[in-house]
């Protein structure tokens, strides 16, 4: 497992945006991760990495374990962990979540 935790931690600290969802950014297969990608689209992200955490049981469970956050989506900018489409959807009202986006 502790290969998986590296990984993960290796993508979300080379890339600005990752989501881990269900599906991917084209084709959602829940609810809250199309909740969650249309959150970022409405931000104006257009480039972020997208892990389908249903491709592999590894990091399926290994970021629940990396986040200590029970569910999927979940949403990091900048190495940090942001949270779920419920978070993301509270920030995006309040306006922190676009701040947070601004390069």
């Amino acid at each position: 497992m502790q290969n998986v935790v590296d990984a993960i931690k290796q993508l979300v600290t080379e890339n600005k945006v990752v989501l881990f969802m269900k599906g991917n950014a084209k084709f959602p297969l829940c609810g809250f991760s199309g909740r969650a990608v249309k959150i970022l689209s409405l931000c104006g992200v257009k480039d972020f990495v997208a892990i389908n955490v249903l491709e592999n049981d590894d990091i399926r469970q290994g970021i629940k374990d990396y986040s200590n956050w029970p569910t999927i989506p979940q949403l990091y900018v900048n190495g940090e962990f942001v949270g779920g489409s419920d978070i993301m959807a509270e920030m995006y009202e309040s306006g922190e979540l676009q701040e947070l986006l601004k390069d």
